[in-house]
């Protein structure tokens, strides 16, 4: 396809960022009637998204740019640095259309794939683009316009990805590319408190006006308003506000075979086996390698074809409770802290605190559990406190424990207990009780 130099294929007036790009694209040799390639193999799609610092911010896309676009024929698109979708979301009749062109999650669309196109002319250019129907390199693209901004790290500058409106004229329209670059400010801001969060700096919590705003210049005007900003550029101020720090999140395993997640007032019964997993990865904060985890959970390091489907799974479970906790991949990790109560009683236990230890018990971890991983590390927490107890726990702790759920029978402890208690206790009957009770069940068992 060559193009003349002053002009389009019709003869109309070619902008300047559009010759350059054809330049650009006639000088790599691109077929303009080729395909995309899918350069995200669908079976690691998902790893790839929530490996991606972008996947805490989908959230703010969502609200600010896909909960209304059903019905408009309009498609949201975010890519990474290189140009790959990660998610195209939008008007369904739009989303089926745009298949034809592989328009999907997935494919590579860089400005060295597929030429002139919004998000990767953005990403070469490192500022907001528009490009409307013929300006597009790609004649399969040309029933299409599309506006596109780069999002920058917020703590380095450096291009993470890029977000995309794309369908009929009006995904060029003047007002488009303003608004998309406010849904960009406020991206960047909600991954600048996000980084405040997990550094606990607090200087980082409050940037100027101008770290609001994108990083580049975007190259349309402004829109006008009287009263103030536009909503979605609003928005990216009130992203950034302290009010809206991340909510403290706790998981409660003790004494249940369904873990609760706790966060900011939200509270959700997690299925057992989703309850191993984050049990295992709030636990361990440097993570897990993903045969690692098969291994702790399914006591197999070759399960992890069947550990990833189960992961896609909780992704979404935790992304409806808080975005900010959905675990990330390479490794298998949480993305922040999250409050443990098995964690605070091993704390209690280490610092010599045992009966505040033992009056936070309320049983082992996952009892039910299987799991390798969580069974190793119930054993291990329930040896630490009955250990704690046995050897420096005083006598009243030591009656706590063997009425707590956890020591209530366990043979060694009812005798250390019995051992202690005076000899007209009104207690020795009951433990005497409970030890023959114990007895019982295991001749028993071994019948």
């Amino acid at each position: 396809m060559t193009l003349p130099a002053s002009g389009s294929p019709h003869g109309a007036p070619v902008r300047r960022v559009v010759r350059d790009s054809w330049d650009r694209a006639t000088r790599r040799r691109l077929d303009p009637d080729g395909l995309p390639v899918l350069e995200l193999p669908e079976d690691d799609l998902d790893d790839w998204r929530l490996d991606h610092p972008l996947a805490s911010a989908l959230s703010v896309i969502r609200r600010l740019r896909v909960d209304d676009a059903e019905g408009s024929g309009l498609l949201v698109a975010v890519g990474d640095e290189r140009g790959r979708l990660l998610w195209v979301e939008g008007d369904s009749t739009a989303r089926r259309q745009a298949e034809s062109m592989l328009f999907v999650a997935g494919a590579g669309w860089s400005e060295a794939r597929v030429g002139t196109s919004a998000p990767g002319t953005a990403l070469v250019l490192d500022h907001g683009v528009q490009i409307r129907g013929e300006e597009h390199w790609n004649h399969r693209v040309q029933a299409w316009s599309c506006t596109a901004v780069p999002i920058h790290d917020p703590a380095d500058g450096h291009v993470i990805g890029v977000l995309d409106i794309t369908g009929d004229e009006r995904a060029a329209g003047s007002q488009t590319l303003p608004l998309v670059a406010a849904t960009v400010a406020a991206v960047e801001a909600h991954l600048a408190l996000l980084r405040w969060a997990a550094d606990g700096d607090a200087r980082a919590l409050t940037p100027t006006r101008a770290s609001l705003r994108p990083r580049r210049p975007v190259r349309a005007p402004a829109t006008p308003t009287a009263t103030g900003p536009t909503t979605a550029a609003a928005d990216a101020v009130g992203a950034v506000s302290p009010d809206r720090t991340p909510a403290l999140a706790r998981l409660s395993v003790l004494g249940r075979d369904d873990a609760v997640l706790a966060v900011g007032g939200r509270r959700v019964v997690l299925s057992a086996r989703h309850s191993e997993i984050m049990l295992l990865l709030a636990h361990r904060s440097e993570g897990y390698g993903a045969a690692d985890l098969a291994d702790a959970v399914y006591g197999d390091v070759d399960a992890v074809t069947t550990l990833r489907p189960e992961m896609v799974r909780l992704r979404h479970v935790i992304e409806a409770v808080d975005p900010s906790l959905v675990p990330l991949s390479r490794p298998y990790r949480s993305p922040r802290p999250i409050g443990l109560d098995l964690d605070e009683q091993a704390a209690l236990v280490g610092r010599g605190a045992h009966r505040a230890a033992v009056r936070g018990d309320r049983g082992p971890a996952l009892p039910s559990s299987t799991a390798p991983g969580v069974v190793e590390l119930r054993e291990e927490t329930r040896a630490a406190l009955r250990d704690a107890v046995l050897v420096s726990g005083s006598a009243e702790t030591l009656v706590a424990f063997a009425d707590a759920p956890t020591g209530h029978d366990d043979e060694r402890v009812l005798r250390e207990l019995l051992r202690r208690l005076a000899p007209h206790s009104p207690r020795r009957p009951g433990v005497v009780t409970r030890l023959e009770t114990l007895e019982r069940r295991r001749l028993d068992d071994a019948r």
